[in-house]
């Protein structure tokens, strides 16, 4: 069963009302500006703002998501899923649970409802052989190191060492039944395969070890999922952390990986699907934990900020500045602390969705949209081609864009890199998701459509120099 009205890619985040279906005002605002509305914005002209409505309406509901699967429990509509998940600002926190399952890849949407029961049994015998598989090398390691002025925390780990951490997997629930023994055996069979014949660097782990200790009480402990007998909640976080280190040594652990996994555990509430939907997750991004990959971001935001405001550019790029070095825990974290907390969660579900890149549907639209319209100016006598884009500016690139451009008077006013810093550690929750959001999409339409303007201005470029040739080449032989 598929659901009803589609919207256009035009749809706002505030549902989808009747005005924001095909031909509605975004899409006339577009034709709009197109006409010679709005104002000029380097080199192109700026989108009236906002370029989609946003309000306080409905996010991917418990009546929405439902109608997605067909009558076997496929999600048959993945790109409208993740649309809806963009438009409508997020998800709707009682079915959240189920729709980071899908949307981080624990559950292919191919899936059927019989085979996640199965997907869930496999991931759960899995994830306790790894988990009891470095215990069982490093004994010692079962119990946090933990500082005993830090009583609370002190205590907690004490006592889930005590009740047997290895066999209790917190909020897990699968068919262990009897009739399903068969089943359960032959799974229990390949995981202990799989996990045999991968080899732990013991001594790797124990200094990855040794650091989650450090960074885990460093966890946002002022959530209420860490409150009271929630502390008990970081003892499941470490295991978790410690799982993905033992099994993954191309990536171990990196800091700052405790504040990721900690929002999927919050969510999730079960220490597999926790583990499992960070896990594919990490694999996405892995190459931005290392230096290398880390910089190439950093690289790429200051090459979108000289495209969108070369003032701003230029003075975070001057000497004594350090470029955008200040940004990387933004990128690296998903802006995970700028935002108030149920916020940041909604910005890493619309950024995960990735429904609004360089290389998706709605980009390609609006390049199309203003190709037309540059050619129907030069009265088809200029061929309208393919804009030259970077498919690598992500819409998280826009994101961090967004949020220097609404900061730009306090930014230029900073004059050293201790300055940057104090501004950034400022910003802590008290940035507004819907206008940043608002911005960022309009500096995306602004790249699109003033790529598609370079791409004129280069072929009016030959065009001329091709004329000029001619009428060269004609005197000549006159």
């Amino acid at each position: 069963m598929e659901p009803s009205g589609d919207p256009s890619p035009g749809t706002s985040r505030c549902g989808l009302g009747a005005e924001e279906h095909e031909g509605s005002e975004p899409r006339e605002r577009r034709r709009g500006v197109a006409a010679g509305e709005g104002r000029w914005f380097c080199g192109c002209r700026e989108a009236p703002v906002p370029v989609v409505l946003r309000g306080g309406g409905p996010r991917l509901s418990a009546d929405t998501f439902p109608v997605l699967f067909d009558p076997d429990g496929r999600l048959v509509r993945e790109s409208y899923f993740r649309k809806l998940i963009f438009k409508q600002g997020g998800v709707d926190p009682s079915i959240r649970k189920d729709v980071w399952k899908f949307l981080f890849g624990m559950y292919p949407c191919s899936s059927t409802t019989r085979e996640r029961k199965v997907l869930a049994l496999e991931r759960y015998v899995r994830y306790k052989m790894m988990k009891c598989r470095w215990q069982t090398l490093m004994p010692d390691s079962r119990r946090m190191r933990v500082d005993e002025a830090d009583t609370e925390l002190y205590e907690a780990a004490l006592a889930y060492q005590q009740r047997g951490s290895g066999c209790n997997l917190k909020g897990q629930e699968v068919d262990l039944s009897e009739e399903n023994t068969e089943q359960v055996s032959f799974i229990e069979l390949q995981a202990k395969f799989y996990v045999d014949r991968q080899k732990i660097n013991v001594h790797e782990l124990h200094e990855a070890i040794r650091i989650i200790d450090k960074d885990v009480p460093r966890t946002e402990r002022v959530l209420d999922y860490y409150q009271n007998d929630g502390v008990i909640n970081l003892m499941v976080l470490r295991d978790i952390l410690i799982t993905f280190a033992a099994f993954h040594p191309d990536v171990s652990y990196v800091q700052g990986m405790n504040d990721l996994v900690s929002r999927f555990l919050e969510v999730l509430d079960s220490e597999v699907d926790a583990y499992w939907c960070s896990a594919f997750y990490f694999e996405k991004i892995s190459y931005d934990f290392k230096e290398e990959g880390l910089m190439r971001k950093i690289r790429l935001e200051e090459q979108l900020l000289k495209e969108l405001d070369l003032q701003l550019y230029a003075h975070l790029l001057r000497d004594g500045m350090n470029g955008l070095t200040f940004c990387h825990r933004w990128l690296l974290l998903g802006f995970q602390r700028e935002f108030e907390h149920s916020d940041a969660i909604r910005l890493f579900e619309i950024l995960s969705s990735h429904h609004l890149e360089l290389n998706s549907l709605e980009a390609e639209s609006a390049r199309h949209s203003e190709r037309m319209t540059h050619f129907q100016r030069a009265e088809g006598k200029i061929r309208p081609e393919l804009p030259s884009t970077n498919n690598d500016y992500t819409f998280e690139l826009f994101i961090c864009a967004a949020i220097l451009l609404e900061k730009k008077e306090l930014l230029l006013k900073c004059s050293d890199e201790v300055e940057l810093v104090q501004f950034t550690n400022s910003l802590q929750g008290t940035l507004n998701l819907d206008r940043v959001l608002e911005r960022a999409e309009q500096a995306f339409f602004n790249y699109c459509d003033k790529s598609v303007l370079d791409c004129f201005k280069k072929l009016c470029a030959e065009e001329k120099k091709k004329s000029f040739f001619k009428f060269k080449l004609m005197d000549l032989f006159s």
